[in-house]
């Protein structure tokens, strides 16, 4: 019995991670929270807080210190920064207006002094990378977050948009699996209606396979009588012609062979040479055997219409159907009305799915999400459009001190003398511009980096906490474990939301379930509500129908195949020494001679010869007794062969035929005896037989179709991965597309920050190697003499001069 799959719902595709090109940007991001943030889920201390809503207990404030801990080190080192950079920046460039800090335009010189430049040139030039790198990460991630929450409104309409497609589906397949109740229930009723069928005709087919087997065979042995008889009856009027038309033949030859033996003698020696003693015929059709006792046999096989007998039988074995619709018509109708009682039956059980998976609260629930979401759509995008703004001018603050770093490490190395041999007080414009980009780059991370710690800070405890609060344990399964906390959130409470009873079903369960594509059964363990062995017990209904059908009894009949007189007729035709043993050999002999044992025509041409040579009168009978000879020759010609071939043809094929129809004969009565004995005797046992496999089929209909929906129900019915499919869209758009964005973007900037005091560093000590000084420092170098004599290096101390 086929039951129809159920209709697998269209779905909107889950949303792909956009941010696969920062993954490794995002474990960073990961690992140093996770080193801030090392406790788990504060699932106890948060429980107390929504339960007791108690914000003034002290206990409460040190839990969550204790645990913000993390979070409350990296704050203080935020705030020491926020104050201590710009505090600095001031000192620093007060004491450079005072001529000090590197602000007296003096740079002493030494043989080392390249070097200098060269490594403080090389690790600026890094630092300025780093920054750059960190700034254009910063930038792509605040790009990201503005497109994921574009993409996030979308997401969450296709998402709210699956569930509503996959809440639908529910009550769907409940009314598929109830109205496939008709399946069976229009099968047995359309096997009852048409019994005839699906009971007689097996029985039909069961008795009829045997009889129609013996009937073929004997109306193929009638057939071959009926041949018989037809070749017989050529062989008795084919032989009576030719037995006549010789009788002629002889008459006429004998009577011309007395003329013309009459006209020889009259001829006398010119006609000596010609002789008639051979004008006689030589075939003797006499020899046709008499075939009156067979055709006698057979016209009285006839005449006991063996033909009829054979219709009659088969009539007997197509009226078996209707004699069985006739037979079980109250049966019948007793077994549609316990049908009509299973209909009902079957029909509460969608009242009882109805009642316990209740949707319209979901339902619900789901639309005012949806109308929020879609009202404050707009503010957001605003505000998101500002936040973007924001995001960019700090990207291009940074790009500035950038720039400036470029600009000064490009201009002083380019401005400088490639040979070093340049007073620092002679360094061209380029040179000295450079070092003032580096300068400026100095003033401008003083400036503007405590505005970039303060941001990254508020960032930092939104976007850290969000993630460890949030986005880290929903990864983890444990929030919604703390979700599924009795009593916390009781709009929350699965059982209360759906009226379902089961002691397990919860958040973390249902989303375990239906991320493995789970049906409904398993997931709200819903037998533990319906059970299906009382809702599907049709037990009482099948004992019913097996009670009714075991009334049936049928009695199709009996009929003999073929009556005695029939049998002792085909009998005598089958005697091997009967009427059909007739020998025609001799006949056939016949039959291949000539009809003359003198060619007339050649002795019609022998007279015409003699008659030239003799007197008129002879002359005149010998040529027209000639022209008799021809003439008797053409009628042989005319009349003999078609008759003898006919006859032959005939002779020939009773030769094939009769020979068979003694054995085959015996072989069909054998057959039709052994078939009457089985219609007999085994009639009754075959209808018994029938029947029961009637019955059989018809209850065990039903257990198949209990099964089938037993799976469905269990196995397939409302398959729950839209749920987790939902839940995991809404964690890829909150913590993959918002929270991570965020993330990066805070600890790009946190990045760049840091990396700018390294800079300010550098650019302040490459800058005095750029920027044209005010004194010279004059650094002589003394040669070394002697030293092929000596062997001993003589160096003289560099003095340095003061040059105004």
């Amino acid at each position: 019995m086929p039951l129809q799959n159920f209709t697998q719902p269209t779905y909107h595709q889950p949303p792909s991670n956009l941010h696969a090109d920062l993954q490794g940007l995002f474990s960073m991001v990961h690992g140093y929270l996770g080193i801030v943030q090392p406790n788990s889920f504060p699932k106890d201390l948060l429980t107390y807080v929504v339960k007791h809503q108690d914000f003034q207990n002290q206990t409460v404030y040190k839990e969550m210190l204790k645990y913000e801990a993390g979070f409350l080190v990296c704050t203080v080192i935020g705030l020491l920064f926020i104050v201590l950079v710009p505090l600095v920046g001031f000192y620093f460039c007060c004491c450079r207006c005072c001529g000090h800090c590197g602000g007296f335009m003096y740079q002493k010189q030494n043989k080392h002094t390249a070097c200098k430049r060269r490594t403080l040139f090389f690790f600026l030039l890094g630092i300025t990378a780093v920054l750059l790198a960190g700034d254009i990460c910063a930038y792509v991630s605040n790009q990201r977050i503005s497109q994921g929450l574009g993409r996030g409104f979308g997401i969450f309409n296709n998402t709210v948009s699956n569930l509503n497609v996959y809440l639908n589906s529910i009550p769907q397949e409940i009314n598929e699996i109830v109205s496939s109740s008709k399946v069976p229930l229009k099968e047995v009723n359309d096997s009852l209606l048409n019994i005839a069928n699906t009971l007689g005709s097996k029985i039909k087919d069961e008795l009829g396979g045997r009889a129609n087997k013996v009937l073929d065979t004997t109306e193929q042995l009638l057939q071959d009588i009926q041949h018989i008889d037809q070749e017989l009856q050529k062989v008795n009027q084919t032989g009576g012609r030719l037995q006549k038309m010789q009788q002629e033949l002889n008459k006429n030859l004998t009577d011309l062979r007395t003329e013309i033996n009459g006209t020889l003698k009259e001829c006398g020696s010119p006609c000596g040479e010609v002789s008639i003693e051979n004008l006689i015929p030589e075939a003797n059709f006499d020899t046709i055997p008499d075939v009156s006792d067979p055709l006698k046999l057979i016209s009285n096989l006839t005449s006991l219409n063996l033909n009829s007998t054979v219709i009659e039988a088969r009539n007997f074995i197509k009226e078996i159907p209707q004699k069985v619709s006739n037979q079980t018509k109250k049966e019948v109708s007793e077994i549609q009305d316990v049908l009509y009682d299973i209909k009902n039956g079957i029909n509460t059980i969608s009242d009882k799915l109805y009642k316990q998976i209740s949707l319209k609260d979901v339902s619900a629930f789901m639309e005012n999400i949806v109308k929020k979401a879609n009202y404050y759509k707009p503010l957001v995008v605003s505000y998101d459009g500002y936040r973007w703004g924001v995001g960019v001018c700090l990207c291009c603050l940074l790009l500035a001190i950038i720039a400036f770093n470029v600009l000064g490490l490009l201009l002083g190395g380019l401005g400088l003398d490639p040979n070093g041999m340049q007073w620092p007080t002679k360094r061209g414009c380029l040179s000295n511009t450079g070092g003032n980009f580096l300068m400026a780059s100095v003033g401008f991370s003083f400036i503007f980096s405590w505005l970039l710690m303060l941001l990254v800070l508020v960032l930092f405890l939104v976007g850290g906490n969000s993630y460890t609060l949030v986005c880290r344990p929903w990864a983890n399964g444990i929030i919604l474990q703390y979700l599924d906390t009795s009593g916390l959130f009781p709009e929350l409470s699965v059982k209360k939301l759906m009226n379902l009873n089961g002691s397990d079903v919860n958040l973390t369960s249902i989303y375990k379930s239906c991320e493995e594509n789970a049906p409904l059964w398993s997931t709200f363990h819903l037998d533990e509500i319906v059970s299906l062995n009382d809702t599907f017990n049709l037990s009482k209904y099948t004992q019913n129908i097996n009670s009714t059908l075991d009334k049936i009894k049928i009695n199709v009949g009996t009929i003999e195949l073929l009556e005695d007189e029939q049998k002792r007729s085909l009998l005598k035709l089958s005697a091997k020494d009967g009427p059909l043993n007739v020998d025609f050999n001799s006949t056939l002999e016949q039959l291949n001679q000539n009809l003359t044992k003198q060619d007339l025509n050649i002795l019609a041409n022998k007279l015409e010869e003699v008659a030239n040579s003799t007197t008129d009168d002879t002359k005149t009978n010998l040529k027209r007794q000639a022209n008799e000879l021809k003439e008797i020759q053409k009628w042989i010609n005319l009349k003999f062969p078609p008759e003898i071939h006919a006859l032959k043809r005939s002779v020939q094929s009773l030769r094939k035929s009769t020979p068979q129809i003694p054995n085959l004969i015996n072989r069909t009565l054998s057959e039709i005896n052994e078939t009457n004995s089985f219609i007999k005797n085994q009639t009754e046992e075959v209808i018994k037989k029938e029947t029961k496999t009637f019955i059989l089929n018809t209850v065990n209909y039903f257990s198949s179709y209990v099964t089938r929906v037993e799976y469905f129900i269990i196995g397939e019915f409302g398959r729950c991965g839209p749920v987790a499919w939902a839940l995991d869209s809404m964690n890829t758009v909150v913590c993959n597309y918002l929270v991570d964005s965020l993330n990066a973007f805070w600890f790009c900037l946190a990045w760049c920050t840091i990396f700018l005091l390294p800079s300010i560093i550098l650019a302040v000590r490459l800058a005095k190697f750029y920027r044209r000084m005010n004194v010279d420092d004059i650094y002589q170098d003394e040669i070394m003499e002697n030293f092929e004599l000596s062997r001993q290096s003589m160096f003289k101390m560099p003095r340095a001069e003061l040059k105004k």
